[in-house]
C-alpha cells in the first residue's frame, strides 16, 4: 500500500504537529527499550523481546510522524511514510522486515531462537538510532 493510498482510506490522516504526545511516545520507548535490555535473552525470552523492541520502534516512528503532521493508524503505513515521505527507502525495507516478523510471533505462534533473537535485535536496535536520528 503507498502513501496516498493510506490518505485515501483514512489510514493516515494530516494532523497538527503534536510535538507533546510525539515526546509522551520517545518516553514511552524508551521505557521499553529499557525493559528490554534488563531482559535476559534466553529461549523463553527471544520472542518477547524483539516484541518488544519493534514496539519501542513503531513508537519512536509514530512520534516522528506526529512531529510531521500526520497521524498514522496502521503498520504497514509506516514502511509508506519512511519510503515516499521522509525518502528512506532501505530503512522503509527493514521496517517491514521487523514488522513480518513481529506479526509471525504476535499472530501466527513463531518462535525465535536466541541466536536469531540476537541479530534481530542488534539490526533493530540500529534502526531505532537511524529512527532517532530523523527529525
Amino acid at each position: 500500500m503507498d502513501f496516498k493510498e493510506c490518505v485515501e482510506k483514512r489510514i493516515v490522516k494530516n494532523i497538527k504537529p503534536d510535538h507533546e504526545m510525539a515526546e509522551s511516545l520517545v518516553k514511552d520507548a524508551k521505557n521499553k527499550i529499557k525493559t528490554a535490555e534488563e531482559i535476559k535473552l534466553n529461549k523463553t525470552s527471544s520472542s518477547s523481546l524483539i516484541t518488544l523492541y519493534y514496539d519501542a520502534l513503531r513508537e519512536k516512528l509514530e512520534a516522528l510522524a506526529l512531529k510531521k503532521g500526520f497521524k498514522i493508524y496502521n503498520h504497514e503505513c509506516y514502511y509508506a511514510f519512511l519510503k515516499e515521505i521522509l525518502q528512506k527507502k532501505e530503512i522503509a525495507k527493514e521496517f517491514d522486515r521487523f514488522r513480518k516478523i513481529r506479526n509471525n510471533i504476535n499472530y501466527y505462534g513463531e518462535t525465535i531462537s536466541v541466536s536469531e533473537a540476537k541479530e534481530i535485535r542488534k539490526d533493530i536496535v540500529f534502526l531505532i538510532k537511524s529512527v532517532e536520528e530523523m527529525k
